[in-house]
């Protein structure tokens, strides 16, 4: 069985620290637990591991946010990856910061890099785990916010969430969604 896990962010060292790339932020630490290293390839960053014996790609776009799905439809056609398979790791606004929301399906509620993958896809069923971010902005100062670096707080408690989202997509990968919903939603 294959599985393409894909973090949501965008390429550059200016976006490395920021909110919005908390999704490379896990696929970066699932790769280090197993022992997966980044090549550069079509569209992102690869690399490719084993997780009991399962098949996983781990996906970071360079396509930038808005144009993630152009990654995630390239990778998927490319290793034959079934739609139920993939697991699309992002960041909300609408979740306080650190929650856990694993889905099997769901609307782009806003987000741009879910926005294309859906219409790459032409669907809005596969998986998404979504790490929440909280809304403390201002009116009108979003993409300041979503593009800003983690407050200090955050900084402190952002390794252990990143550590518990890791295992989340593994046990999506080993012991299916429902399972996996089951033991990590709302942790």
């Amino acid at each position: 069985m294959k599985y393409l896990i894909v973090g949501l962010g965008n390429k550059g060292a200016e976006y490395e620290n920021t909110r919005h790339n908390v999704g490379f932020k896990v696929v970066e630490e699932i790769a280090k637990s197993i022992e997966a290293n980044f090549q550069s390839a079509n569209f992102g960053w690869l690399a490719e591991g084993k997780y009991k014996g399962r098949k996983i790609f781990l996906l970071k776009p360079d396509t930038y946010m808005n144009l993630s799905g152009n990654a995630v439809k390239f990778w998927m056609q490319k290793e034959n990856i079934p739609l139920e398979n993939i697991l699309v790791i992002t960041d909300d606004l609408a979740l306080p910061f650190g929650t856990l929301r694993l889905k099997k399906k769901g609307s782009d509620a806003g987000h741009n890099g879910l926005k294309n993958i859906q219409e790459n896809l032409g669907t809005q069923d596969y998986p998404r785990l979504r790490f929440g971010i909280s809304a403390e902005f201002a009116e009108g100062k979003q993409v300041d916010y979503v593009l800003g670096n983690w407050s200090e707080v955050e900084n402190e408690k952002l390794p252990e969430r990143i550590e518990k989202f890791s295992k989340a997509a593994l046990s999506f990968v080993f012991a299916g969604i429902q399972n996996t919903m089951n033991t990590f939603n709302g942790k």
